[in-house]
Order: C-alpha cells, then structure tokens, then sequence
C-alpha cells in the first residue's frame, strides 16, 4: 500500500501545531541555578593524592589537552638494609578545556581514581588562553563531585572501604585501653 501523498507533511504540522501551543518555560539562569540531573559531566576535577603520574590520561586523550610534568624522587628504605624506591612527583596537572571533548577517556582509564565529572559548569572566560585550568583549580572542582550512588543493600563491602573501617577499628581500641604506669608506682 503506498502512502498518501502529503501524509509526511501533514504529520509534520501537526507537531508544529502541538509544539506552538505548549506554554513554554523560561529559567532565569543567573537568577535561579538550574536543577541538573545527578552525576551531570561538567569538568573534570583532580584527586591530586591518588596521582601517581602514570601518564595514562595524556596518552590516552584524543586531543592531546592534558599536560603533565612530574620529576623523580628517591625514597629511602624502609627498613634497615632494605633498597632506595624511586617514585613520580606531580608538578603540573593542567587541562585546555579549549581543546577538550568531554569525552571521559581520561576518566575511565585512570586506573588510580584520580580524575572525577564534576557538575560545574559556569568556568566561562573572555579569553580563550584562560581555558587551561592548572592542578589547582581542578582540585578546587574535584570537592564539588557527588558522592557515587549507593551500593547494592545484597552487594559485600568493597575492600578499601572493609580494610579502612578494620583500621579505624585497631585505632579506636588502642586508645581506649588502659596504659600502664611506668616503673610500677600507682
């Protein structure tokens, strides 16, 4: 069966029609913040304690705008007869949201959980050469990042989190014990 001709266009009028008398609604945006949905992709902010300088985000960036620059460091041993440990010091962290997609790459493959979405999104400049936020502005954003959604009630704890409240236990019961007075005097 073929179809009537100017069925496409009628159907097309007809949303013109619906949508022209909808009453239409108008935010006052400096005025009123708009309410976005959780877990909104605005920027990008930086846990900068758990960078370990892997590079990953860079390499990883279809736009090339991460630039990192860390020197080494040496650690020494631990213990006594032990080996000196070298490990990446942070120098620079910044993001050219210029150049930037918002595409998350860096995100998902941050294997350290270093970089999070947060929903701001009012970082607008006059001058495009202003775009390049350094670590600290980025880390200024990484406190405006929703906590993530709550875990299954069936699901087990996560082990970071097991491994943190076994340790907090250990503190809490070696402060209330009792200590001993020293040289046996009351």
């Amino acid at each position: 069966m073929s179809p009537i001709p100017g069925s496409g266009l009628a159907k097309g009028l007809a949303v013109t029609l619906r949508t022209m008398t909808k009453k239409s609604v108008t935010e006052q945006y400096p005025d009123t913040q708009p309410d976005l949905p959780p877990r909104t992709r605005g920027v990008i902010g930086l846990f900068e304690e758990n960078c370990t300088v892997c590079m990953l985000c860079a390499r990883e960036c279809p736009d090339w705008c991460i630039y990192i620059d860390s020197h080494k460091e040496t650690v020494p041993a631990a213990t006594p007869g032990g080996r000196e440990r070298s490990r990446n010091v942070l120098d620079r962290f910044a993001i050219d949201f210029s150049l930037c997609m918002y595409c998350g790459i860096c995100i998902e493959v941050c294997p350290f959980d270093a970089l999070f979405w947060s929903p701001e999104f009012e970082y607008a400049e006059t001058d495009i050469h202003e775009l390049t936020h350094e670590r600290d502005k980025l880390r200024e954003w990484m406190w405006t990042v929703p906590a993530p959604p709550a875990l299954d009630p069936g699901a087990e704890e996560p082990k970071e989190i097991a491994a943190a409240r076994k340790t907090a236990e250990k503190l809490a019961a070696a402060r209330t014990e009792p200590t001993e007075p020293q040289g046996g005097q009351p």
